[in-house]
């Protein structure tokens, strides 16, 4: 089916995609808004760019897409011999005129013979999107620090398909390959975007982490004024921006984000960016913090109950036993235990805690404890625990609790 854009800075969306990010994507940045031009290119069977033009309705089906429209073709964005050397395809759709003069890219699939022109993106008339998306073909072979090398000159084109895309190549890469390329970025013009009032609040993930890679200690600074701002919009990108501060100052950095997740008048995002800046620390940059300076982060997220789920169940992928102490004293604390999702995340890492080390007598009591309160409840999460840890035999069974 032809998506006809109603307004030209708005993509078309393929009706039934789905897009998951890969879970080494770039850490810092936000979801992509969906795939690639690139990977949507390479999908399509061919490409045209141009103008629309003698729309003709299906007279026995009034008020439907059945019909044809003209294309005079500006451009062969991708190949095919269905359009070799035309200047004019007939679109096998009918697509009302509008008034004013756009532009637009349609992709096409060809099935058994039959042209299905599925997606349309809209554009001014004076649009590089042509350009720029021969430009990512062209880099689409080359190494990771080339490619997205290109698509950082788009990232604040004032086209937002472009700079959308752009953006998505960032998101959807792994962060060796942005740390390869981040140290030869021009800060100051990354620096220059943060302080824009203008940049969309979606980028301070990116451009804070890509800052941190500058080696550049004065920027550090400057990252500490944008988040400490009055006026400071920076929670939705807050993950990136400190893990650029830390990483450009780690004693001043690490202090900064220990103050900021162990204060309980902070809103979840705020402190749940904080997580994501220890899980990035933990997976990626073992070099910078320690684990011991990760596990006190972590101890203070426990704190709250309204997100403490999350850290006790990154305790537990991570196997870091030595917690289990931290973990279970808020099995009894009331501001979490009348939380289901916190009674729940607690039983998994003892059970997983027990398991691991059939000593761990703390993780063993508590795990019979809630076993004669509710055997059934721990049938469940055991059978979770297992689903997720893809372990095929039954794990054996923990030892009694000591009395």
């Amino acid at each position: 089916m032809f998506l006809r854009c109603l307004i030209p800075t708005v993509l078309a969306v393929v009706v039934g995609l789905s897009f998951t990010p890969d879970a080494s994507a770039c850490p810092g940045c936000g979801p992509p808004s969906g795939q690639t031009l690139t990977n949507e290119v390479a999908q399509a069977d061919f490409i045209l760019y141009g103008t629309l033009a003698n729309a003709r309705p299906d007279p026995k089906d009034p008020g439907s897409t059945k019909g044809t429209t003209d294309m005079v073709i500006d451009a062969i964005v991708k190949e095919h011999a269905m359009v070799k050397g035309k200047k004019l395809f007939t679109i096998p759709r009918f697509v009302p005129p509008d008034p004013k003069p756009y532009k637009y890219m349609v992709f096409f699939n060809v099935v058994n013979g039959d042209v299905d022109p599925y997606r349309g993106v809209v554009v001014g008339t004076d649009s590089k999107l042509p350009e720029y998306v021969k430009g990512a073909l062209e880099v689409k072979q080359k190494d990771a620090a080339t490619r997205l090398r290109y698509f950082f000159d788009y990232l604040e084109s004032n086209e937002i398909e472009i700079s959308g895309d752009a953006y998505n190549e960032f998101a959807v890469a792994e962060y060796k390959e942005v740390s390869e390329l981040a140290p030869k970025l021009p800060a100051d013009t990354l620096m220059k975007w943060l302080k824009d009032p203008n940049t969309r609040a979606s980028r301070f993930g990116l451009y804070g982490l890509l800052i941190g890679h500058s080696g550049k200690p004065e920027y550090a600074k400057e990252l500490r004024k944008l988040m400490d701002a009055p006026e400071s919009k920076f929670s939705s990108g807050l993950d990136g921006m400190l893990m650029g501060y830390v990483l450009l100052d780690k004693k001043a950095g690490f202090e900064y984000l220990l103050k900021l997740v162990a204060d309980p008048e902070k809103e979840f995002l705020v402190k749940h960016a904080g997580l994501k800046v220890l899980r990035f620390f933990w997976e990626y940059r073992t070099d910078v913090l320690t684990k011991q300076q990760v596990l006190n982060g972590m101890s203070r997220l426990l704190t709250h109950a309204d997100l403490a789920d999350m850290p006790i169940d990154d305790l537990r992928k991570w196997k870091a036993w030595e917690m289990t102490g931290i973990v279970l004293q808020y099995a009894d604390k009331e501001s979490h235990n009348t939380l289901p999702i916190n009674n729940r995340s607690i039983l998994k890492f003892a059970l997983a805690a027990s398991w691991a080390d059939p000593k761990n007598a703390a993780a063993a009591a508590h795990v019979a404890k809630i076993r004669k309160e509710n055997p059934e409840r721990v049938k469940l999460v055991e059978e979770l625990l297992q689903d997720e840890m893809k372990v095929a035999p039954k794990p054996p069974e923990p030892p009694k609790a000591p009395r």
